[in-house]
């Protein structure tokens, strides 16, 4: 094959204690029909000898470079410092994750799509993600469909087609110009980046297996699988781009929709029906008390079949979004002004804007995805 006439493509691999794995990651990349690639693999302090793993590799072949963090790094900061390592001459760059791999014509595939169609900032495939095909939903076509509507049915048809970072391919000047690429207060950081390189580009897709991901009990992808932070991720990834993919029916609508789906998560019911304090005596003779626990706010309990509050994802400086829908019952009692209730759910005054806060976990109380934060509901 003439290398010099095909575009470079810059491949990354960021690794944290991969060495039982990564030796079947490097193997696929090496095992590439197109061949003109350089390849940087991010060692993130790891322990186990994934380190030892590359500089073997890379003492081997010249494209192979390994880039050594000097503190570790959480795992999506740990992205954004490797797709910093592409190439300044690379036309594409492929995310190829430590403990995942690729099919032999995976990049020749993928970037025959990008060079036919221009328009094309993304180029993705199916998936075979344990024994299971993922990314699927899309008409089969040869040409590219636009961002807006790919991502519009991400919102409104479930129509998943992104997967992970290691099922996709990206131009890299799109890489290059914005820094950070991942948002790293998301955990679902490599969908939202979708979504923001998609305002202005358009999506092509190959109808054809090219990608593999492996599903293990401790890696990331099963841990925010078993929390279901994938509620969370989709309330924040609707309020930071619905608005421009979506008209305001539909995004009301939409909105509603998933917030109705946690709750039902939750296993919450229709109302937001608060604990009555009870004082000791009142506890030990079984008799309830109808006092309001002090400090609280008047106006707590909703008016009337729907509450409006500002709501926003358990993400660190996730935006706000204007909730309208079906209030929620707390799981355990008030919390008493700048404190938290025995399970630290219940409402309790903010330490820094002195507004109220609401938090609601899930029944095990693992992870409290979505809060209320502000005055009260009213």
């Amino acid at each position: 094959m003439n290398t010099a006439s095909r575009p470079l493509v810059s491949i990354v691999t960021p690794v944290y204690n991969e060495a039982e794995y990564l030796a079947e990651c490097i193997e696929s990349v090496l095992a590439q029909t197109y061949e003109n690639w350089d390849y940087t693999i991010i060692d993130n302090c790891s322990t186990d000898g994934s380190l030892e793993i590359a500089r073997r590799y890379a003492a081997k072949d010249s494209r192979i470079r390994i880039w050594e963090n000097r503190h570790f790094l959480r795992a999506i900061a740990n992205q954004n410092v490797g797709l910093r390592q592409i190439s300044a001459t690379s036309k594409y760059c492929k995310v190829v994750l430590g403990d995942d791999w690729i099919f032999p014509e995976c990049l020749d595939r993928m970037i025959t799509v990008a060079e036919a169609h221009p328009s094309v900032g993304i180029v993705g495939a199916y998936t075979l993600e344990g024994e299971l095909v993922i990314c699927s939903g899309l008409p089969y076509s040869t040409r590219p469909i636009s961002g807006r509507e790919v991502c519009r049915r991400h919102f409104l048809e479930n129509v998943h087609v992104f997967g992970s970072a290691t099922s996709l391919l990206f131009r890299a000047d799109l890489i290059r110009n914005h820094d950070p690429f991942y948002n790293e207060a998301n955990i679902h950081a490599d969908t939202e980046a979708c979504f923001q390189v998609l305002k202005a580009s358009d999506f092509g897709f190959v109808h054809q297996v090219l990608t593999y991901s492996r599903v293990r009990t401790r890696s990331i992808s099963s841990m925010t699988k078993g929390l279901k932070t994938d509620f969370a991720g989709m309330l924040q990834l609707l309020v930071a781009h619905g608005p421009e993919y979506l008209t305001p029916e539909e995004f009301t609508a939409c909105l509603q929709r998933h917030l109705s789906a946690y709750y039902a998560f939750l296993g919450v019911g229709r109302g937001l029906q608060p604990r009555p304090r009870r004082s000791r005596h009142a506890r030990k003779v079984g008799r309830q008390r109808a006092e309001p626990p002090t400090n609280h706010p008047k106006d707590l309990k909703p008016q009337g079949p729907l509450a409006y509050g500002r709501w926003h994802t358990g993400l660190p400086d996730s935006p706000v979004v204007q909730h309208q829908g079906d209030p929620v019952v707390m799981n355990s009692c008030y919390a008493k002004a700048g404190g938290h209730g025995p399970r630290s759910n219940g409402v309790r005054r903010s330490e820094t804007n002195g507004g109220w806060h609401i938090a609601i976990a899930s029944r095990a109380n693992r992870l409290p995805l979505i809060h209320h934060q502000g005055g009260a509901i009213a």
